[in-house]
Formats: structure tokens, C-alpha cells, sequence
């Protein structure tokens, strides 16, 4: 060696102004956090079963409608946290609705230009909803492409691709930090069953169902966790067979179901996944708005009914106890649609006799299902 020092050699990619923007992004985030009130979690009352409390987490009360703006808003953060989003960024989402409005609202309290990829079938009032807050809207035909579409545009104009059925399980920390895991077991906490017996939601990308069965085993509860699923759908096949692959023509019920498992889904935190037939869903909406006044869309419809057959099954076991599960996003979105009886009679549903089931259920404690 000839004793010469070397130099450092140094790439710098920071930027001042940059960072300042990235902190004052995060800070709005964290401000619409505050200024948002928790939802409520509604206690339902069903007649013939008097053991066994049935509560409904309204998440539609979110700014933006539904379960999902809690998602975006952890998408966004995760995206600003990790460099992937800055001033300017061009962001791309694949989404079958809700998902997308809420992130639309998102981009524009940022200031970023915002496109959402859909299946063609998705309803007006969603579209509505995401033009409302100044995002772009492209439609496909085939539900299966909004993957690859959605990269492309991305890759295209340099932009990010929040990619939720990837990123949903791993952008919200589930330990807590005011997940709805942590707020449903805390507003739990002085009724008479603080520890439900069952949690029911359905699975779209995965992260809910992940968030709460990572959940309870951190905090060494006994809640087991059930998903509901759709038909047409391919969770239930990935629940059987974690390594199957199977992909199908996805789901009639919006919010709910995949063509393909998705990342986010994890099988092995959950305890009993049930396939829910689509009359059933779209009769449970009506059933509940009949009976509770709530007005709610379908994917609450296909978890509602699978949680009064387990509500009846802990009767018909001598058992009590609790049981949530969600009100994902309001009704009013699907007046058109699913609560428009010549629409669903269009679709082949009849949903007389899963409107029997439920009031049997109700009235009587007996599932006949």
C-alpha cells in the first residue's frame, strides 16, 4: 500500500424540499386521523336469542363511506414512509369500488393526480364518487386484468401503484395503533360478552381478516375468526388448499370475493371460512333494513347471515356469548342496484327463501339454512 487516503464516495438523492413535503403529507394524514371519530359499534337485538349479543361496527360513517378509508389512508402512509410516493407522484389502484373512493379522497387532500382501475360492472355511484374527488376512472371488461392494467398505467407515467391486495395486510400495523381490531375489542369492554366468540367479515383483499386473526392470538383471546365468502370467488379454494392457485370469474357482490386469492389473505389466521350463496347476501340487506332500519351494501348482507347461523348454532349448543362483524360501507350506493328488487330480479336471485331463513332465525332461534 502507498499509504494515499482514499476519498469517500458519496451519492446523495436527498432533497430538502422534498422531505418537507413528505413530512407535510404525513401531517395531513395524521390530521384527518384526529379529526375523524371512531365508528360506532351498534348492538343488534335478535329476538329469539336472547344469549347471544350480535353487534354491527359501522364503518360506513368514515369520511368516506366505508371500511376502506382506513386502508387507504395506511396505503398512503405506508407509500410516504417508504419513498414510493412524493410531490407530484401520478398514483394507481386497482379496486372493485370502495377502495378506490376512499383513495381518491386521499389523493386530492394531497394534491396528486389519482387513476382507479374497475370491473366495467362496478356500480355508477361509486364511479360518481371517485370522479367527485377528482380521480380518473378505467373501466375493464374482464375483472381478472385490473391487476396488470393498473401496473402498466403506472409504469407508464412513473407513478405508484398502491397495489392494496398486496400491501393491505402488511401497511396496517395490527397490534394496534387504532386498527379496528384494537377499537372493536376496546368498545367490547363493558358489555356483558367483552370477548366475542366470533368475529365475521368478509375478505376482498385480505388485510381485515388478517389485521384481526393476527390480532386476537397477540393478545391471547379466544375470539375465533370467521371469513364469509361469495360464490365465485377463490378464497374458499386457497382456504383448503394454501397452494392451489385456483382463479375463478370473481364475485357479484361488490367489496367482497376475488378472481384470484390475494396476497393479503392469510388462510392460517383464520379459524372457519363459509361459502355465503349470493341471494342470501343480497337478502340479508333487506332483511336488516326491514328489521333495524340500517341501510347497508351486500358484502355486510353475505357476513350478516353467516353470523345468524352461528348465532344459532351457539343457541342450539346451550352456549352465549357475542359475535361482530361489520357494516362496510352504506347502502345508498347500491339503491339502484341491489335494493332495487327489478335489478335483482334481472340477476336470477330469488330471495324468498333466504328472507325465511333469517326470520325463522330471528323469531324463532332456529336455523333451517
Amino acid at each position: 500500500m502507498d499509504g494515499t487516503v482514499q476519498g469517500l464516495v458519496e451519492v446523495d438523492q436527498s432533497g430538502h424540499a422534498e422531505r418537507a413535503w413528505v413530512i407535510e403529507a404525513i401531517n395531513r394524514l395524521k390530521a384527518d386521523q384526529t379529526r375523524s371519530a371512531d365508528t360506532h359499534l351498534h348492538a343488534i337485538h335478535i329476538p329469539a336469542l336472547p344469549g347471544v349479543d350480535l353487534y354491527l361496527k359501522d364503518e360506513s360513517t368514515h369520511p368516506t363511506g366505508s371500511l376502506k378509508h382506513r386502508l387507504a389512508r395506511s396505503l398512503f402512509l405506508y407509500g410516504l414512509c417508504s419513498g414510493l410516493i412524493s410531490e407530484g407522484t401520478q398514483i394507481v389502484e386497482a379496486s372493485s369500488g370502495s377502495t378506490a373512493v376512499s383513495e381518491a379522497f386521499f389523493a386530492r387532500l394531497l394534491g396528486l393526480p389519482f387513476t382507479a382501475v374497475m370491473p366495467s360492472t362496478t356500480s355508477h355511484a361509486k364511479v360518481a364518487l371517485i370522479e367527485r374527488e377528482g380521480g380518473r376512472c378505467v373501466l375493464v371488461d374482464d375483472p381478472s386484468s385490473v391487476y396488470d392494467v393498473a401496473r402498466g398505467l403506472a409504469a407508464e407515467s412513473g407513478g405508484h401503484y398502491l397495489d392494496q391486495f398486496t400491501y393491505a395486510e402488511r401497511a396496517t400495523d395490527w397490534r394496534g395503533n387504532n386498527n379496528i381490531a384494537e377499537s372493536i375489542f376496546e368498545q367490547l369492554s363493558m358489555e356483558r360478552f367483552p370477548t366475542p366468540e366470533w368475529v365475521v367479515v368478509g375478505a376482498g383483499t385480505g388485510g381485515t381478516s388478517a389485521t384481526l386473526g393476527r390480532y386476537v392470538r397477540w393478545r391471547g383471546l379466544t375470539t375465533r375468526l370467521c371469513v364469509v365468502d361469495p360464490e365465485n370467488s377463490a378464497f374458499l379454494a386457497a382456504f383448503r388448499d394454501p397452494g392451489c392457485g385456483e382463479t375463478t370469474c370473481g364475485s357479484r357482490i361488490e367489496g367482497i370475493g376475488r378472481p384470484r386469492a390475494e396476497p393479503s389473505f392469510l388462510p392460517d389466521v383464520v379459524d372457519r371460512l363459509v361459502r355465503v350463496p349470493d341471494p342470501a347476501s343480497v337478502a340479508a340487506i333487506h332483511f336488516l333494513r326491514t328489521r333495524t332500519g340500517a341501510l347497508a351494501g351486500p358484502s355486510t348482507g353475505t357476513a350478516v347471515y353467516a353470523a345468524t347461523k352461528l348465532a344459532c348454532d351457539l343457541a342450539a349448543a346451550g352456549q352465549s356469548g357475542s359475535i361482530v362483524t361489520l357494516l362496510c360501507d352504506d347502502g345508498v350506493r347500491y339503491l339502484d342496484t341491489y335494493f332495487d328488487l327489478e335489478w335483482v330480479a334481472e340477476q336470477g336471485w330469488d330471495l324468498a327463501p333466504y328472507l325465511d331463513v333469517l326470520a325463522r332465525a330471528w323469531d324463532e332461534g332456529v336455523w333451517t339454512g
